[in-house]
């Protein structure tokens, strides 16, 4: 039986991630997960695509807030309070969905432009701030998402990461792949076919495989940029030229589940087919 093994938040979109014990599920997520992000001078989104150097910053939760730091230098830090110091209201882009937010300081825009050499501005999700999952894969008209790219959860299983890793030069960690969930127990790519599964008597639901981009393929500890695993998935799990490797998730209900939780399968779904390259 598949068994949790790791759980992971990204406090704010595209830096560093936090690896937890036990995750609570809020409405949208994981409690803290994407619920900041930074945004350019027309509020759209900031990620690794296209700005690398942000992979160097990292996360850390305190009891005041979220403690950022340089991860060549900790002594660098700033601290983003959980309520945000401005009640400055913006619209904010993330992919084809606008959504509100609020700036969070003047200060903490000064620090991160300073920091990654771009001039940018942190804004928080306030819990208003309903930004709707693409309906078509939806379980419920109202699942929402915090600044995902899509879906407030993403899976995937070490059996998985060790088959493409039996198949690439060197070897990969999961921290590429910005999972959520990870677990262990089960045959390669089982997380594509779990189509409902129970963990704590709550539900979850496999509803879309997961396309994967350039930032698989920036080393998390250096910002530099390779060809993997990206050249390597095109040859065994690409379609529509697009490349899958986990599986994003939506739920029904509230609690916590924790590292080693046991997954309770409920309903699989077939095996995606995927061109031959």
């Amino acid at each position: 039986m598949p068994v949790i093994s790791g759980l992971y938040i990204y406090p704010v979109k595209s830096l560093g991630g936090i690896q937890i014990n036990a995750a609570e599920l809020t409405d949208r997520g994981f409690k803290y997960d994407r619920r900041w992000m930074l945004v350019d001078h027309e509020n759209r989104f900031l990620t690794q695509r296209e700005h690398p150097q942000m992979a160097l910053l990292q996360t850390v939760v305190k009891d005041e807030g979220i403690q950022v730091y340089k991860k060549s230098n900790a002594e660098e830090n700033i601290l983003i309070p959980f309520i945000p110091v401005s009640q400055e209201k913006v619209i904010v882009n993330v992919w084809d969905d606008f959504c509100e937010a609020i700036i969070v300081s003047e200060e903490l825009n000064e620090w991160f432009s300073k920091a990654l050499n771009i001039q940018c501005r942190l804004v928080f999700m306030p819990d208003d701030s309903l930004r709707k999952v693409d309906i078509r894969y939806a379980v419920h008209e109202n699942d929402v998402t915090n600044f995902s790219d899509a879906y407030p959860v993403l899976m995937i299983a070490e059996e998985s990461l060790q088959d493409l890793n039996k198949r690439i030069p060197g070897s990969l960690p999961m921290n590429r792949f910005r999972p959520n969930i990870v677990i262990r127990d089960c045959s390669p790519y089982e997380e594509d076919t779990l189509g409902q599964f129970r963990v704590n008597g709550i539900n979850f639901y496999g509803v879309k495989l997961c396309s994967r981009c350039v930032v698989t393929t920036i080393n998390q500890d250096s910002a530099e940029k390779n060809k993997e695993p990206l050249k390597t998935l095109y040859t065994y799990r690409a379609r529509n030229n697009n490349v899958y490797f986990g599986q994003n998730i939506l739920y029904r209900g509230s609690g916590t589940i924790s590292v080693g939780d046991e997954l309770t399968i409920v309903e699989k779904k077939e095996k995606p087919v995927f061109e031959t390259n």
